[in-house]
């Protein structure tokens, strides 16, 4: 069976104003923070779509959903996954699974990460248990450990159909 494994990876500044969404679903920071960006900045989404990408050296986010392109402008970015997606299946590719490491200080992810597989999975049009998140700290150390960000690696395993 031929398959393919591709990486990704994303990271944002957390500024005021903004809602901090991570796999589609809004998570409350302490500080009321967010994350920056054109869209709504989800950087676990942003993430497993350059895997997703990667795996098939089909480019990065960026070529699919400019940043410069007004009509991404606070895009969902499970919105954006789905259309990823498609292209994964239409290129004669089914997913295997992905797996991410989601870092940040703060908020502790706990009681939301099956809601966030969940919300993944449904995206990708596959098995909740194909959809591995963590979520880790950075021990303050660097932006992500000051809480200047979040960030975000996922890989991806596609496998070739029939």
């Amino acid at each position: 069976m031929e398959f393919r494994i591709g990486n990704g990876y994303d990271i944002h500044r957390l500024v005021p104003g903004r809602l901090l969404i991570l796999g589609g679903q809004r998570i409350d920071h302490p500080e009321n923070l967010g994350l920056d960006g054109h869209s709504d900045a989800d950087v676990l989404a942003h993430a497993i779509i350059d895997a997703l990408l990667g795996a098939l050296s089909l480019g990065d986010i960026g070529k699919y959903f400019p940043p410069d392109d007004p009509q991404w402008k606070g895009a969902d970015s499970l919105l954006l996954l789905a259309k990823v997606v498609d292209l994964i299946y239409e290129q004669g590719w089914i997913i295997s699974n992905i797996d991410t490491v989601l870092i940040l200080e703060r908020p502790k992810l706990k009681n939301h990460i099956q809601n966030i597989r969940d919300a993944i999975a449904c995206s990708m049009r596959i098995s909740t248990n194909q959809v591995g998140i963590k979520a880790t700290t950075n021990e303050k150390i660097g932006p992500v450990g000051r809480e200047e960000g979040v960030a975000c690696y996922a890989v991806a395993l596609l496998n070739k159909i029939g």
